[in-house]
């Protein structure tokens, strides 16, 4: 053990870790808010159990030892395979000799890996030809922070710095994911230096975040067939379709192979990448253009589709705080541009969209995935989900509407299959909770028809079926004693709601039912009428999925002012009649919460209160 870990002193437990900060503070002589600063915008002070990040970054300063693999060839393509990576990859060995502590204490305690931090900042101020010292102004501390960030980058490295200099002058307190109450008093004088570095034009990009152009091509590589080419479509948006929503993806696979994929013209395409270690924003297709990417046509021709470095199944060790403040600055931007609402109906998931048909329901995507921190990333976009009174079973009544909105780091429950089939994952905050067929602790998930014909949902890190997630919005069915029962996907699902602990809150929105006497169709997709289309273009049918909404139920409109169109775009040169064109309809549709994915349905079906 060190000696900054020896000058933590014994004290209330759930206050070990400011402390500990407080120790690597004066023991290396680096300003309080300092370490602080760098550890939030590492790990928002979080020690996720010697579990590496993506950059193989441990503890709540992020010190790295591990290179991972590239996980795409793990699944189905050869071997994974290791390669050593930049230096920035391997700071851990450096800080533990700073500290005379060994790599493995470094990697897995808490108090040693913040010591080790402070001490590696130390080393950097020094390099630099900085003053040192607990007390000095935090103003010196910004090339130490750039350097600390990892990044090849300048620009990147700068926007790290500025990060860390916001959290300072603002200050922030949080309960972390083991229960540490830690606190960074605000230091509200503190000058933020200027973004300097330009962004790489034609970026569509706010200035703080240096973005990159890796355009996606382009291209027609299937000479003479006029339809093999890719991998997005030309269009005129928001003109013809407009931007509706933007959808939330992860890579499976790392950055660099990411950009690799998304410059191949035979592979599909999204507008941007985020590289999950610094944040760093990569776009590849302008927002005018329909960029392949969401797996549901009506979907990507009114979205911008946004990946993120990582993998579902393993959530917080890849979702870093530079990822989620990156990605929440720039759909902030583009949902100020192009009008799209700051709400769970429009920044949406992936695993949100739709099959189109029911042969494409079990094939739809599932990411961003259990562990990602709905929460957070609405605080970080300033439309909190958790605001309103906390709902329970004697303050809802049949019909009133309620919000999913848990507290993510207490919010764990039970999912299997990270690993291995069945095989519990280790447990770690959600943003989601369960609906069971009836108000009991050991029923059944309630049934997707569209995802198990014969069967229940599971507990599967995949399955969707029976997961409610934050910001979704429900109508109230039925309550019983600790349970609050909401319609979901044509059925009762109930929700427990522990004592004191409530995962819903109560809200507002208007409702639907289906006509007197009926049921009304779901839909995946909300085309035109057959009446819309010219004689050069062929009528899309919508095609109802395997769901219905039954007598008596209700669900919450998402959005009543969608767009009944479809875009055709079929050939590279215009060689179709009528190509790249919007074909806009009369027909109405609405937007539901349905199920976990948002589902649409014709309003001359349903009725309003």
């Amino acid at each position: 053990m060190g000696r900054c870990a020896a000058a933590v002193a014994a004290g209330v437990p759930n206050t070990a870790r400011e402390r500990t900060f407080q120790a690597a503070a004066a023991t290396y002589g680096v300003p309080a808010a300092v370490v602080k600063g760098v550890s939030y915008l590492e790990s928002r002070w979080d020690d996720h159990g010697g579990s590496p990040s993506t950059a193989g970054g441990y503890g709540p300063m992020h010190l790295t030892d591990l290179t991972p693999p590239d996980m795409s060839r793990a699944r189905g393509r050869g071997p994974a395979i290791h390669t050593e990576g930049p230096a920035a990859l391997h700071t851990a060995r450096a800080a533990a000799a700073l500290t005379g502590t060994s790599v493995t204490r470094v990697k897995t305690v808490s108090t040693d890996n913040i010591c080790a931090g402070a001490a590696l900042l130390a080393s950097y101020q020094r390099e630099l030809g900085k003053p040192t010292g607990a007390h000095t102004a935090v103003s010196h501390w910004f090339g130490a922070i750039k350097r600390y960030s990892g990044s090849a980058s300048p620009a990147d490295a700068s926007t790290f710095a500025r990060r860390v200099f916001a959290v300072v002058k603002a200050g922030q307190s949080r309960v972390t994911n083991d229960g540490q109450r830690v606190t960074l008093t605000a230091v509200p004088g503190l000058r933020i230096p200027a973004q300097v570095a330009p962004q790489t034009a034609p970026v569509d990009c706010p200035d703080t975040l240096a973005c990159e152009w890796v355009p996606a091509p382009y291209n027609w590589y299937g000479r003479p067939d006029p339809y093999a080419y890719g991998n997005h479509d030309l269009a005129n948006r928001p003109a013809g379709p407009n931007i509706r929503y933007i959808v939330i993806h992860d890579t499976e696979t790392s950055y660099d192979t990411t950009l690799n994929l998304v410059q191949d013209p035979t592979y599909v395409s999204w507008n941007y990448t985020i590289r999950s270690s610094d944040g760093h924003v990569a776009q590849h297709t302008y927002a005018n253009d329909v960029a392949w990417h969401a797996g549901n046509w009506y979907v990507n021709m009114h979205s911008i589709g946004i990946e993120h470095e990582g993998y579902a199944a393993q959530g917080a060790t890849w979702y870093t705080e530079s990822m989620y403040e990156s990605s929440a600055a720039l759909v902030k931007y583009l949902a100020a541009e192009y009008d799209v609402p700051l709400d769970r109906a429009h920044i949406i998931g992936h695993d949100q969209v739709p099959g189109i048909l029911p042969r494409y329901v079990r094939g739809m995507h599932w990411d961003p995935g259990p562990y990602w921190n709905w929460q957070h990333y609405f605080a970080l976009l300033g439309a909190p989900i958790n605001r309103g009174i906390r709902a329970t079973p004697t303050n809802v009544k049949v019909g009133s509407v309620v919000k999913v909105a848990p507290n993510f780091a207490t919010n764990v429950h039970k999912v299997t299959g990270c690993t291995q089939p069945g095989v519990r994952c280790p447990d770690q905050g959600t943003n989601f909770v369960y609906l069971r067929t009836a108000p009991r602790a050991k029923a059944h998930l309630v049934k997707d028809v569209g995802l198990h014909r014969h069967g229940y949902s599971t507990t599967d890190v995949a399955d969707v079926g029976a997961r409610a997630d934050s910001g979704q919005k429900f109508v109230v069915a039925d309550t019983s004693q600790n349970w609050i029962a909401v319609w979901y996907l044509g059925a009762k699902g109930w929700i427990y709601i522990p004592p004191g602990h409530s995962p819903l809150v109560r809200s507002a929105g208007t409702t639907v039912g289906a006509r007197a006497g009926g049921s009304a169709p779901v839909y995946g997709r909300a085309y035109p009428e057959r009446s819309a289309y010219p004689d050069t273009i062929p009528y899309q049918r919508v095609g109802e999925l395997h769901y219905t909404i039954g007598p008596g139920q209700r669900y919450v409109v998402a959005d009543d002012t969608l767009t009944t169109d479809y875009y055709y775009a079929v050939t590279y040169d215009d060689s179709a009649p009528d190509d790249h064109t919007d074909v806009v309809g009369k027909d109405r549709y609405y937007e539901l919460w349905f199920g976990h994915r948002m589902a649409f349905v014709r309003a001359a079906d349903v009725t309003k209160p």
